[in-house]
């Protein structure tokens, strides 16, 4: 009975307080990300007319989950290319990069939003999740 006890309600360690607080610290960081969203799994079993409208609201799930943000702006682009076949032929694939940033809005609740925008590719193989660095894609619209 003793051990039954203690293998329901398992002593809480220290790493765990800790590692809660600098998840904290890290979501409060702006960062930018390119991801590869698999649409097809994601709206498996949906009727026709919702197929679109779902593969959006998946895709501010996703980014909602990876960045931590409640506040999910999606880009007229990322809009477009999910509607480009119609309501019901929903690309398979999208790869997306999903910025997370500041809210200059003094009177929003979040003080961050994530930005969600459109990456087209010529094919999704060996792609994988990478951080983007913004300096050097100033540098280069400066060079231009």
């Amino acid at each position: 009975f003793f051990f039954f006890f203690f293998f329901l309600f398992p002593k809480k360690s220290q790493s765990f307080f800790t590692s809660t607080m600098s998840e904290e610290k890290i979501k409060q960081e702006v960062i930018t990300r390119e991801f590869t969203i698999n649409l097809h799994k994601r709206i498996h079993g949906i009727g026709f007319k919702r197929r679109a409208p779902r593969a959006i609201a998946a895709i501010r799930k996703f980014a909602s989950k990876q960045m931590g943000t409640t506040d999910v702006r999606i880009d007229s682009g990322l809009n477009q290319y999910v509607w480009s076949k119609g309501i019901r032929n929903v690309p398979y694939r999208v790869r997306v990069r999903v910025a997370r940033m500041r809210n200059d809005d003094e009177e929003a609740d979040q003080t961050l939003y994530s930005l969600v925008s459109h990456v087209p590719v010529d094919s999704f193989k060996k792609l994988q999740t990478k951080t983007v660095i913004e300096d050097a894609e100033d540098e280069e619209e400066d060079d231009e």
